[in-house]
């Protein structure tokens, strides 16, 4: 193992800010994996587990028995972590911005694929290297103006050519589930299985440019525009880019860290990069539905929100989820579940303001277009 350090844009006189990764293995002898956590600083859980998963790594990699070469980033948002507030951590909005420190990651396929299509042909592989050393080049010639783009930038260089990209995150109270893309299904279900994911939510574009996207979105968005240009070009889809939501920020246990980074493990066992034999993937506990078919259940008016319902559950259609009490004007309102599905998230708060999302539910019928991500 050896540490790297990446100093961030100065925002400020005598102020300096850096990124650390850890490096695994033996670049170019194999698969390269990429695991972030925290990019939403005050999610936690995924930071502990990258700290299982540092300990496990670097006893496989003393044991020479790691196929390839796995970047660690425990801390992927040292800007986040210190903005508090009345002893608040605030970590999933800019500051200075106001922008979500999981948004608007840069998009390259128009701008490689005009480089490289001339040079594209039916080797999967060698379209994939071309593409890669495309991307490295666009994304050196990026300047970052503020410490929070060269954060951006910084990540994207760390994990743009790898073959698995991780980032981890949680939500507020919830089940363990993943966000994807749709033509990346294949090559996730055994981590959806290894994790036990409640729920896997699958898009070909969320919107606003979340960093898992902007690390698997590529292939498919250069895939289509092959085929429109009328291309015999074969493009594979070369990275597996996957939001991984440890359940809720308050899930931050050992137990759970531990069993986490043993199914990140094992996943690693089955794509080959870890030279053990991997277990018999788990059986599925749900499938994976179109992130279009999750509805978000809102708060018709404020009060008290009693849970009927535990994140990680399979409900039925009309299925009690949470109640929401006004104690001074004696108003209740139930919240039910409008379609079949899971519910694999909801608030964690116990007063809510009118509109407020309380529940998620994923269904398999997709029925939102837009914009999919919440704030």
């Amino acid at each position: 193992m050896y540490t790297h350090r990446q100093p961030l844009l100065s925002p400020s006189l005598g102020s300096q800010r850096d990124l650390t990764s850890f490096h695994f293995g033996v670049p170019q002898s194999g698969q390269k994996i990429y695991i972030q956590a925290s990019l939403h600083a005050d999610e936690l859980p995924g930071m502990l587990t990258a700290w299982h998963l540092k300990q496990g790594l670097q006893r496989l990699d003393a044991a020479g028995l790691l196929r390839g070469e796995v970047i660690l980033v425990p801390v992927a948002n040292p800007i986040g972590l210190n903005q508090n507030q009345s002893e608040k951590l605030l970590g999933r909005f800019d500051l200075q911005t106001g922008q979500n420190f999981n948004r608007y990651y840069p998009v390259l396929s128009e701008t490689i694929f005009e480089a490289v299509k001339g040079q594209l042909g039916r080797d999967g592989k060698a379209n994939t290297a071309l593409i890669r050393a495309e991307a490295r080049q666009q994304l050196g010639a990026l300047r970052a103006d503020s410490e929070l783009q060269s954060l951006r930038h910084t990540l994207m260089k760390l994990a743009f050519d790898a073959d698995v990209v991780l980032d981890l995150h949680c939500d507020c109270r919830a089940g363990l589930h993943l966000y994807t893309g749709t033509p990346l299904w294949e090559q996730c279900e055994p981590l959806s299985r290894y994790l036990g994911a409640c729920a896997t939510l699958l898009a070909t574009d969320s919107g606003d440019h979340p960093f898992d996207e902007a690390c698997g979105q590529l292939w498919w968005q250069l895939r289509d525009l092959a085929t429109a240009e009328g291309l015999d070009a074969q493009i594979d889809m070369a990275c597996l880019a996957v939001t991984v939501e440890l359940r809720g920020e308050s899930d931050v246990h050992h137990d759970y860290a531990r069993q986490d980074a043993e199914g990140i493990l094992n996943f690693l066992r089955h794509r080959g990069v870890i030279a053990e034999a991997a277990p018999p993937q788990p059986e599925l506990p749900f499938p994976a539905t179109p992130l279009a078919g999750s509805e978000n259940l809102y708060a018709p008016h404020a009060g008290v929100v009693v849970y009927h319902a535990q994140p990680g559950s399979e409900v039925a259609s009309g299925e009690l989820l949470a109640e929401v009490i006004d104690p001074i004007g004696d108003r209740c309102s139930e919240i039910r579940a409008n379609r079949p599905g899971m519910l694999y998230a909801t608030s964690a708060r116990t007063y809510t303001t009118t509109g407020l999302s309380l529940a998620k539910v994923a269904s398999r019928e997709a029925f939102k277009s837009g914009k999919l991500l919440s704030a």
